[in-house]
C-alpha cells in the first residue's frame, strides 16, 4: 500500500468520522489518539509501513500503533508499548537510542530506549492540524522535521519538545503533498505529489524548489555522497549528481509505483515497488537491475538486514529477502 493510498483512506475516515460526530453516534467511542495500541501476536503479519535501523535492533512501525522491534535483524520481533492506536507510517532514529515516528491525526510518538516503549510528543487536536504525517527524519537528536497531507511541514530543534510549522519556509504555495523528508550527503531533500521536489538551503533556513523533468507524484529521495535519486508513479527514476542542478531519467523498465527506497551496507541503492519487484544500483543510481525473487512482495519500506538480506516491509508484515 502507498503512502498516497494511506492518505487518500485518511481523507476519507476523517470525513466519516466527522459525519458519525454530526449524527451523534460516536457516543462511547474513545478517540484513537489516547487509546494505547493493542499489543497482537499477528501485529508482524500485519500492515507495516515504516523501517528504521536503532544500532543493532529493527525497528517497523505500522497499523493500529502498532511497533515492533528486533534484536535479530528482523528474524524475531517484539511489540512495543504506544500510547496510541492511530496508524502509524514512517519512523526513523538519529542515534541508536532517540527515535521518532508519525502517521494519522497528527500523531508524532518519541522513543529513548531503542524503540521498546514510546511517548506522545505531538497529535493534531491543539491547532486542528489532525492531517496524516507521512515522514519523519532527524539530522542529530535535536533538529529534524515532518512532512505530510496539504504541505504539511514541521520542524523541531529540541527534540521533539516543541513543534512548529514551517510550511511558510517552503516554496509549496499549492500545498502539494508531502510524502518524504530525507538528508543525504549533507543536504536536506522533500518529495511530494506533481513532481514537488524541495531542497533546504541553509544560508537562508528555507526549502527551495528544485526543477525536474517529471512532473508526476514523486514518493521518496535516496542517494550517496555522490548521486542523489528521485523516484515516483510508473517506474519513474531521476538521478542528479550536482546536487539537483540537473537531472537525468534512469530506466527501470518498470510501470508502478517505486514506494521505498534503501542504501545496503556496501553502498548499493535499493529500490522496491508496491507490486512487489526489487531493483539494485552498485553504480550510484546510474543504473538498476532488477533482483529476482521466489515471490513478489509489496512494498511500502525497505532496509538492509546485514549481509546478503534486506527486509521489506508492507501489507503483508516484514519480509526478509535475500540479496546476491
Amino acid at each position: 500500500m502507498t503512502r498516497a493510498r494511506h492518505l487518500l483512506m485518511a481523507l476519507a475516515a476523517g470525513t466519516a468520522l466527522a459525519g458519525m460526530a454530526a449524527t451523534g453516534a460516536m457516543q462511547g467511542w474513545t478517540d484513537v489518539i489516547d487509546t494505547p495500541a493493542v499489543k497482537s501476536p499477528l501485529a508482524a503479519r500485519g500492515l507495516l509501513n515504516g523501517l528504521a535501523r536503532a544500532g543493532d535492533r529493527i525497528v517497523a512501525v505500522g497499523q493500529r500503533g502498532h511497533v515492533l522491534w528486533s534484536a535479530s535483524a528482523g528474524r524475531d520481533w517484539q511489540q512495543a508499548d504506544v500510547p496510541v492506536s492511530s496508524d502509524l507510517v514512517a519512523v526513523h532514529f538519529p542515534t541508536p537510542a532517540q527515535g521518532w515516528a508519525v502517521g494519522h491525526d497528527g500523531v508524532i510518538v518519541h522513543t529513548a530506549d531503542g524503540g521498546k516503549t514510546w511517548q506522545r510528543q505531538r497529535d493534531g487536536r491543539p491547532d486542528n492540524a489532525d492531517v496524516p504525517l507521512l515522514d519523519v527524519w532527524f539530522q542529530d537528536e535535536r533538529t529534524g522535521w515532518a512532512v505530510g497531507a496539504f504541505g504539511t511541514l514541521l520542524e523541531t530543534t529540541d527534540g521533539g519538545a516543541h513543534w512548529q510549522s514551517a510550511q511558510d519556509s517552503a516554496d509549496n504555495p499549492k500545498k502539494m503533498h508531502l510524502y518524504a523528508v530525507r538528508g543525504i550527503a549533507g543536504q536536506v531533500w522533500i518529495a511530494g505529489e506533481q513532481g514537488t521536489l524541495l531542497k533546504l538551503d541553509r544560508a537562508s533556513g528555507r526549502f527551495a524548489a528544485v526543477a525536474t523533468p517529471y512532473q508526476g507524484t514523486l514518493f521518496g529521495v535516496a542517494g550517496t555522497a555522490n548521486a542523489v535519486i528521485v523516484h515516483g508513479l510508473r517506474g519513474n527514476v531521476l538521478r542528479s549528481t550536482d546536487g539537483g542542478a540537473s537531472w537525468q531519467p534512469i530506466p527501470t523498465h518498470l510501470q508502478v509505483g517505486i514506494t521505498a527506497a534503501a542504501v545496503d551496507s556496501k553502498g548499493r541503492i535499493l529500490l522496491a515497488s508496491q507490486a512487489g519487484h526489487l531493483l539494485a544500483s552498485g553504480d550510484d543510481g546510474a543504473s538498476f537491475a532488477p533482483i529476482p525473487l521466489d515471490r513478489p512482495f509489496p512494498a511500502a519500506a525497505v532496509l538492509d538486514a546485514g549481509p546478503g538480506r534486506v527486509l521489506v516491509a508492507g501489507p503483508r508484515g516484514v519480509q526478509a529477502l535475500p540479496l546476491p
